[in-house]
């Protein structure tokens, strides 16, 4: 082999190897959608505290990842964060389904877990999930920790 075909080789693989790095962050990053979107359907649910959920966090139920979040606002009447969540047809849950902001990995990225209950009827386009488990935000439970340690001195 010459020299020429050595050189071609070699920058198809730091080509590939480019693509696959962008790959790989976007797939990380949450950027990628590699889902079928159209098929999807989008709820809500109102938290006291969302504490870092963003848009595109994953939404999960039993570990699978179901959805992701589509939108985060902000309800000025009843002072409560509002998720949007876009969930993937083919799951569905019942109207009773409870959601949780949880904690994943040492870096702390947070997502919406659901916990479906026992209704027959299944959540549709547009419908909202009433019993909701804001987040657990770390300095709040250090904060009421040391008050009650100063209230027992």
């Amino acid at each position: 082999m010459n020299t020429r075909n050595i050189e071609i080789l070699v920058g198809i693989f730091v080509v590939l190897a480019i693509v696959a790095m962008v790959m790989l962050s976007l797939k990380v990053s949450n950027l990628a959608s590699y889902g079928d979107d159209d098929n999807s359907y989008e709820i809500t649910a109102q938290f006291d505290n969302i504490g870092g959920l963003k848009e595109r966090s994953p939404v999960s139920a039993g570990g699978v990842r179901v959805g992701k979040v589509a939108r985060v606002s902000y309800n000025n009447e009843q002072f409560t964060a509002v998720v949007t969540m876009q969930i993937n047809g083919d799951y569905r849950f019942p109207v009773d389904t409870s959601a949780s902001i949880l904690t994943a990995g040492l870096l702390g990225e947070q997502y919406v877990g659901l916990e479906p209950g026992g209704d027959e009827e299944s959540l549709v386009e547009g419908g909202e999930i009433d019993i909701t488990q804001s987040a657990l935000v770390l300095e709040q439970v250090i904060g009421q920790f040391l008050y009650s340690k100063a209230q027992e001195e």
